[in-house]
């Protein structure tokens, strides 16, 4: 099971109030975002399904149990990158680079991040924020709980696409690591650091985007 928060019910308030804004900010970021750049997501939506479908013809969407603000599990939506039932052998671990299960449209998809698209759903569903610390599986969070006793601090706030972990460091970044990043985001959360964070995610991708 999931505990709460090592700093109880204050810290956790705090960053309820100062996350007020933040319902306003993601549907507006999507709806602008989609108007001023609508012909590039019509491909992007359009043409990711088919590759993935043409690749191996399994399934496109991938849906993965994670956990979410004060522990409340949900479904995350994602392209699916990997060959179907890759942890069927294996159980739940944490992807690497150059993982051998990942497809070649799912290598793309993952260098550019276009796996996460589908989670504007969680967002516009209110399960997930554009910006915030990224959701774990139930079965890590458990495993980086007993490593990092508060590492359940994060669950403070709504999970997001992009984060101060995810900019900072790694996909690989360690779980004591990403807490810290976590731990830093929601203590200065504020509209002017989503904004910065989105910025530089969106400077990451194209950067990869350009090599």
């Amino acid at each position: 099971m999931v505990s709460k928060p090592k700093n109880g019910t204050e810290v956790g308030s705090s960053a309820v109030i100062r996350d007020g804004y933040k319902r306003r900010f993601d549907l507006a970021i999507i709806v602008v975002a989609h108007v001023l750049l609508l012909p590039v997501f019509v491909v992007l939506w359009i043409g990711i399904p088919i590759a993935i479908w043409l690749g191996d013809r399994g399934r496109v969407f991938y849906l993965q149990e994670r956990v979410g603000r004060s522990g409340k599990r949900f479904e995350v939506i994602k392209f699916r990158t990997m060959v179907t039932d890759a942890e069927s052998e294996t159980g739940p671990v944490w992807a690497a680079e150059g993982d051998s299960r990942t497809t070649r449209v799912g290598r793309v998809l993952r260098m550019l991040h276009l796996d996460e698209l589908p989670q504007v759903v969680n967002i516009l569903r209110g399960e997930m924020s554009i910006v915030g610390p990224r959701p774990e599986r139930p079965e890590l969070v458990e495993r980086f709980s007993g490593d990092v006793p508060a590492f359940s601090d994060r669950l403070r706030v709504r999970p997001g696409v992009a984060g101060l972990a995810q900019v900072r460091g790694s996909g690989q970044t360690r779980p004591r690591d990403k807490l810290r990043y976590d731990n830093l985001y929601i203590e200065t959360l504020s509209p002017w650091m989503d904004v910065k964070l989105l910025l530089l995610s969106v400077w990451v991708v194209l950067r990869r985007w350009l090599r």
